[in-house]
């Protein structure tokens, strides 16, 4: 198994999930599937304690968030998955004194050097996404790793290269590929429907994409041909927007 793409150069991919929150169903299979194939993968072991009592505690690189959007008839349930962004001028790594945390090159994935990590915290404080996971058992800090050791892994058939979330979604809300590719299947969803980084006047520029959800009613379009259909839920770097005040609480918790 190759962990590096062939004839990869600097700058050439950037790889990164759109997450569709008009069709995710909020089932946590991502966050499932994502622990059973990290918990024995790169990042391996991830932790659980007292998960059945009164004060569950472990390491998750996915979580799914749920919240009400609207108000009466008009309201629906929108479900948020939250995991790192593996962005491009990453604060986690910035901070990092000892230099454990890093971003690749060939392909902009934000990883962790669990042998240079001293546990410090101070990635997970600087993260404004809530995307840092402590592993108390091992004194170190993990993160999503886009499943760098299944994406790179040649004795995996071409189609299952991607996360295990990705491959688990029973709604194709999630989909992984090369965001630096304008001809990429993720970058013309981007395109198509207006998918937005989280939370961009934070400057530190989110590879990920959300789409965000669609208005139940289409309406005529202005030419009178087909649909048009209206995001109900608007991501744009607004503070008065209810769904990021709603981020802001959950990933300052």
């Amino acid at each position: 198994m190759t962990l590096l793409p062939p004839r990869a150069k600097p700058g050439d991919r950037k790889l990164g999930l759109v997450i569709d929150l008009d069709t995710c169903v909020g089932c946590h299979a991502c966050a499932v599937n994502c622990k059973e194939w990290n918990t024995g993968g790169h990042s391996a072991p991830l932790p659980d304690h007292d998960p059945y009592g009164t004060d569950p505690n472990g390491v998750w690189f996915n979580r799914v968030h749920t919240f009400e959007a609207g108000k009466g008839t008009d309201s629906r349930t929108v479900h948020f998955p939250r995991s790192c962004l593996h962005c491009e001028d990453a604060a986690c790594v910035s901070v990092c004194p000892t230099g454990a945390s890093y971003k690749r090159d060939e392909d902009g994935i934000v990883l962790v050097n669990e042998d240079a990590c001293i546990g410090c915290k101070l990635c997970s404080w600087a993260c404004p996404y809530g995307a840092r996971e402590y592993d108390s058992d091992s004194g170190v800090m993990k993160k999503c790793t886009l499943c760098i050791d299944r994406i790179y892994n040649e004795n995996l058939e071409e189609e299952d290269r991607v996360p295990a979330c990705v491959s688990t979604c029973p709604a194709s809300a999630r989909h992984f590929g090369d965001l630096n590719d304008p001809e990429s299947d993720v970058s013309q969803l981007v395109k198509e429907r207006g998918g937005q980084e989280l939370m961009p006047e934070l400057g530190y520029k989110p590879v990920n994409r959300y789409l965000p959800p669609r208005a139940r009613k289409r309406e005529q379009s202005p030419s009178g041909v087909g649909a048009k259909l209206e995001p109900l839920v608007d991501l744009a770097p607004n503070r008065d927007n209810k769904f990021l005040r709603w981020v802001d609480r959950v990933l300052s918790r």
